[in-house]
């Protein structure tokens, strides 16, 4: 297990052991042959800690958040938030003690588009004071630090000023652990400045634990206590920020940038080393991707006769010899 270091105070709210991880089929289980997306993966964090967490696209970072979120199910034992069970305690995040933020508000049509953003005809104000038990001190600091015009309106809002509220109605409850998966993306400069400054502010002062994935590290330098690079659903690197600055001596762009061409570079390697050896190029097929290697071609199987239900693509595609019906039946 990787350890993340000497710690401001001896309270663990994080702890991951030996976290195993791959989305089910149809019946629930893994698909035959698949590759598990996350694996072997162990992290603690201590009350008071920010956490960055770094890694390419398909790394496994969103996966790794929503499990902590309590978003997909793993044994109990190797997922622990403040001493309980990310999934099976649903008081966690009811209470708002565990609070995940990430993705945008949008929402799939059926047979008409997908990631729609959601517009209503409501007013900033409604939805953020239709939270009830809010204390109004805490309230009226985010939409300070937010710059939150209470009269906008979400049918005519920006996407910027859209995820302002959002992130807002998601803070107005004082939380223990924070996750947070690129969700400043939206946001301008001020805005985010602000946000990561308010943050700051809540592990220092209330000790609470946050865990940031991000792929923008403009002003964060010194945000984070700690830094987790994560490659291919595996921890790489785990240590305080402080460490990393003495080890590479380099702005954490750069750092985080040296370590992602070292992967591509190696994985590009790999590929070629297959190639020439006459085996498939991908091993697995990574989440997100539309590559589809010889294991997890044997898996692949209709849902739903072919169909995600309301949607116009099929859940599978046809690839090399794979021909696909109409209706999506499998046949060569």
């Amino acid at each position: 297990m990787a350890e993340i270091g000497p710690a401001t105070t001896t309270t663990t709210t994080i702890e991951i052991n030996n976290l195993r991880f791959t989305y089910p089929g149809v019946d629930g289980q893994p698909p035959p042959g698949s590759t598990p997306l996350i694996e072997n993966f162990c992290l603690s964090l201590n009350s008071g800690e920010r956490c960055l967490l770094v890694g390419s696209n398909g790394a496994g970072k969103t996966t790794i958040l929503k499990i902590l979120g309590g978003k997909h199910m793993v044994d109990p034992q190797m997922v622990r938030v403040l001493g309980r069970s990310a999934f099976h305690d649903t008081a966690l995040t009811s209470s708002g003690d565990l609070c995940y933020l990430g993705g945008e508000w949008r929402r799939d049509v059926a047979f008409a588009g997908f990631d729609v953003p959601i517009q209503m005809d409501v007013s900033a104000e409604k939805m953020i004071f239709g939270v009830s038990g809010i204390d109004p001190q805490r309230r009226a600091e985010l939409i300070k630090v937010l710059d939150i015009d209470l009269s906008w309106r979400l049918h005519k809002a920006s996407d910027g000023q859209r995820r302002r509220v959002q992130v807002c109605m998601g803070l107005l409850k004082p939380f223990k652990v924070l996750l947070l998966d690129e969700i400043t993306v939206d946001l301008d400069v001020l805005a985010r400045a602000d946000l990561l400054k308010f943050l700051r502010k809540e592990c220092e002062e209330r000790g609470a634990t946050i865990i940031y994935a991000t792929h923008i590290f403009d002003g964060l330098e010194d945000w984070p206590s700690h830094i987790v690079y994560v490659a291919h659903g595996k921890l790489q690197i785990s240590m305080p920020m402080e460490k990393v600055k003495e080890v590479h001596k380099l702005s954490l762009m750069r750092t985080v940038e040296s370590w992602l061409r070292k992967e591509r570079d190696e994985d590009r390697k790999r590929r070629k080393e297959r190639k020439a050896n006459g085996l498939p190029e991908f091993e697995k097929k990574a989440e997100g991707s539309n590559v589809i290697g010889e294991p997890a071609r044997s898996a692949v199987r209709p849902l739903n006769n072919g169909w995600a239900g309301g949607r116009l693509h099929s859940t599978i595609a046809g690839e090399g010899n794979f021909l696909f019906s109409s209706n999506s039946v499998l046949r060569q």
